[in-house]
């Protein structure tokens, strides 16, 4: 049905449309990044309560997020590694494996892609979680959540030309880094 939408015309056919479901747009239209433009944000996200996809337990969802500038005076704070100045770096989040050993495999992989990228790994922050503000099924398969930081290995590509490699870098990290767990693992967390 394309009631009340525009008619078909260039690249645009209203066949296409569709409903984003739980989605908002919070922002300064001059670029500031402010706390308080995250603050709304999260007010944002609280106000939608089909934006977590709550199941039979209540307590587990399929999450939600925002997306946020690199916050670098605050990721300069809690890193005890050092980073090159603001746009010279990129950082991300990796879902990793609760298990060292697939962990460790994994933090591999993603280091090998990065070099062939002609990016360096300059280090990585695991990220503090609160486990017992989730249910209890949603703990069983509770990834650990770290960032990685990459730079261009010369040193040279700073803003949307370290934008391309990262992006680049993170479709392969999707497409090529395939770490399950073993049975023994999930009949543990069973």
């Amino acid at each position: 049905m394309t009631l009340g939408l525009p008619a078909r015309q260039g690249l645009y056919d209203p066949r296409n449309e569709h409903d984003a479901c739980g989605l908002n747009f919070v922002c300064d239209i001059k670029g500031r990044a402010s706390h308080r433009i995250v603050q709304l944000g999260v007010d944002a996200l609280c106000a939608l309560e089909h934006r977590g996809a709550q199941g039979a337990d209540p307590d587990v969802g399929d999450g939600a997020g925002i997306l946020v500038q690199i916050p670098d005076r605050f990721l300069r704070a809690v890193v005890d590694f050092e980073l090159p100045p603001m746009g010279a770096y990129g950082t991300g989040m990796a879902f990793l494996p609760q298990e060292p050993a697939p962990a460790a495999a994994a933090r591999a992989e993603i280091q090998r892609i990065a070099v062939e990228q002609g990016l360096v790994v300059l280090g990585w922050r695991d990220l503090p979680v609160r486990p017992d503000n989730i249910g209890a099924g949603a703990v069983i398969t509770m990834p650990t959540i770290s960032q990685p930081f990459f730079a261009d290995v010369d040193g040279r590509a700073t803003g949307l030309a370290l934008d391309r490699m990262l992006y680049i870098a993170r479709k392969r990290f999707e497409h090529e880094i395939h770490v399950e767990a073993g049975p023994d693992e999930i009949n543990e967390a069973m």
